[in-house]
């Protein structure tokens, strides 16, 4: 691998790596790639180590000064924080409502007709890498039938299923998998960090093709998808390197938490990515069905092993190295989440990934400003960094409302100057009444009137997000690179269940 500078990274490659069939070839280079090539490579762009010593010793300092404040003048000190977090709150509220409404108008969704997925003849389609990472999965006959619905010409199609090679489970499931030229089950080497996009690496780096994408082990894609993205990303233009499409879920109705997932992600796909686009700000990827042109791929060094959102960063990674990414009008159906405790699990890696690609974006500030511009820094710093650490202080501010409504304490009210006050107020008021405008407007753009009651309890879901975000902040400090694998088939385990307590009921 040849490393480049990251100076010289806006002039779009950070790394360079080996050549496909030396990679074959070599399965322990392949697999040190994995795991260690961008981190080598480029290490400012590695989630790596969590901090570098600058942000180690800004935090140190400001914990100090916060801590002495308290000490000194605690009711100054107290008001100062306040204020700054409130008015974080407010740019906040304000960006996302922005975001929202130029999403909304939907220019920026690229939409390619059957007819013209169609129209590209087999011999002008490129080699298609799919790669589906899977553990302890062990239902992959199913998955291996969702994937043979892909309307893509089988000479051309490179399906990678990636299993952890200790992973016995799976490793037995896909011993019975009927044999298929455009399959490969790919075992990874058991080698830290167990990760996601580690195993996406080893699949990518030994496949030669020229696009990739990823899906997840529960996926349902758009038959027609990889011929859209192609047809998409050609007539985007080579400054696109990556064009994402949207999530649903095929079990939204399964009860009110995936009722308010999918409004989640009917709001973030269908409507937050095409502002980001619109405002010229990073798209933070989404875990699957993002489909990249692989030359680009290799060349910003694919994905970080060692973020627990390697989607997101890549993301950010992209529009630093010169590229833009566009959202793709085709739809994969995935699994809502729909058990209390395994959704906090999965938000809180997210989040927890947030706030890790945020803390690698800013190790060179001068330089990441440069490379993102005043659109994309305001994305980094109010999008990336603001929606996990805002979450977090939620329960902070509800307990002062709670306080102050039981007891009317003055010593609360003398925390909320004038100023604060009505600023408080602004984002009590009317921040909540934009965030279930946009609930309610996302049930009707998706024409689910069966969504609209969830929409309405949306402050209840945010609860929900609050703890994720207390559970992502504290991870960051005791396992930053540790994934928390999100349980599947709970769904069909609650059929199941149904289906057991109907046809046990007589003889109860």
């Amino acid at each position: 691998m040849v490393p480049v500078s990251p100076d010289v990274a806006h002039g779009k490659r950070l790394l360079t790596p080996p050549p496909v069939a030396q990679l074959r070839e070599d399965p322990d280079q392949l697999i040190e790639l994995a795991c260690h090539g961008l981190a080598t490579a480029a290490p400012e762009y590695s989630a790596w180590g969590v901090f570098v010593p600058w942000q180690r010793v800004t935090l140190i300092v400001l914990a100090i000064a916060a801590l002495a404040g308290l000490l000194v003048a605690p009711a100054a000190t107290c008001i100062v924080i306040i204020a700054v977090v409130t008015i974080a709150y407010a740019v906040a509220l304000g960006y996302r409502f922005v975001l929202f409404r130029y999403g909304a108008r939907g220019d920026r969704m690229v939409t390619v007709s059957d007819e013209e997925a169609h129209s590209v003849p087999d011999d002008q389609l490129p080699v298609y890498t799919v790669l589906v990472p899977v553990f302890h999965e062990p239902l992959l006959g199913e998955l291996v039938e969702r994937l043979e619905g892909l309307d893509y010409p089988r000479h051309l199609l490179d399906i990678r299923l990636l299993l952890e090679d200790d992973d016995d489970e799976t490793v037995t499931a896909a011993r019975s998998l009927a044999p298929r030229e455009h399959l490969t089950v790919v075992r990874v080497p058991p080698m830290k960090p167990r990760t996601k996009p580690k195993a996406c690496n080893y699949g990518f780096l030994a496949a030669d093709s020229g696009m990739c994408t990823i899906f997840d082990a529960e996926d349902a894609p758009d038959p027609l998808q990889l011929r859209r993205a192609v047809v998409a990303m050609r007539r985007l233009g080579p400054q696109y390197a990556c064009i994402q499409a949207r999530l649903g879920f095929y079990n939204a109705s399964q009860n009110l938490l995936t009722r308010w997932f999918t409004l989640d992600y009917g709001s973030w796909f269908g409507n937050m990515l095409s502002g980001l686009v619109s405002l010229g700000a990073p798209v933070p990827l989404g875990g699957t069905s993002n489909h990249f042109r692989s030359d680009v791929l290799r060349g910003v060094g694919a994905w970080d092993p060692w973020n627990v959102t390697e989607d997101a960063d890549l993301g950010l990674r992209l529009h630093r190295a010169g590229y833009k990414v566009g959202v793709l009008d085709s739809t994969t159906l995935e699994e809502a989440n729909s058990d209390g405790i395994n959704w906090v699990r999965q938000r809180s890696r997210w989040y927890k990934g947030y706030i890790q690609t945020f803390l690698v974006h800013v190790r060179r500030p001068r330089l990441v400003a440069g490379q993102l511009g005043l659109r994309g820094v305001a994305g980094l710093l109010v999008f990336i960094a603001g929606t996990p650490l805002l979450s977090a202080f939620n329960g902070f501010f509800w307990a002062l409302t709670a306080m102050w409504f039981t007891s009317r304490d003055p010593a609360v009210a003398a925390l909320f100057p004038s100023a604060v006050y009505y600023l408080g107020m602004v984002c009590l008021v009317l921040g909540n009444l934009a965030v279930l405008y946009m609930g309610v407007f996302t049930a009707r753009q998706m024409e689910r009137p069966d969504l609209l009651g969830a929409a309405l309890l949306m402050p209840l879901y945010w609860g929900l997000m609050w703890l994720a975000a207390l559970k992502a902040v504290i991870q960051l400090v005791t396992k930053p690179s540790y994934w928390e694998k999100t349980a599947h088939g709970l769904d069909q385990q609650q059929t199941v269940d149904e289906q057991s307590a109907v046809e046990g009921a007589p003889d109860e």
